[in-house]
């Protein structure tokens, strides 16, 4: 089986943040950078090269294959802004409704610029989803 290759590494988010070359997207990380430690409480971690990762649980398929996630994040991309919230939580869908303008992924959404969202919401939408998952992954 394939070992996943997107591991915390010791780069510092902020250091990663500051190489975004849309000052926009920039100036979005670093809000969500903030939001993010706010709700969470925990100390964000880089996951691979490019995401920003809160919490830690350990997972197993039921193919068999296990390893180590974020429980929620996000990464600046060049496209978009790339918000990770946990899919299968009962009040996503909802909340989805009322975030603003987005488009999803499994395990996604996805947003070109902060204004275009609620983020009430969206804290919503991360505390809930941790919530989640601290339940799942005890």
């Amino acid at each position: 089986m394939a070992e996943i290759k997107t591991k915390p590494t010791a780069v510092k988010p902020v250091d990663f943040i500051n190489t975004v070359e849309s000052e926009q997207k920039k100036k979005d990380a670093l809000e969500l950078l903030k939001i993010f430690n706010d709700v969470t409480g925990v100390k964000p971690v880089m996951w691979g090269t490019s995401m920003i990762g809160y919490g830690q649980y350990h997972y197993k398929s039921k193919s068999g294959q296990e390893g180590d996630w974020f429980m929620t994040g996000f990464s600046p991309r060049k496209a978009n802004i790339s918000i990770y919230i946990y899919q299968d939580y009962k009040e996503r869908e909802a909340l989805l409704q009322k975030l603003g303008k987005c488009k999803t992924g499994v395990g996604c959404i996805y947003v070109n610029k902060l204004s275009d969202i609620d983020i009430k919401v969206l804290k919503q939408m991360i505390t809930g989803s941790v919530e989640c998952l601290k339940k799942i992954y005890k």
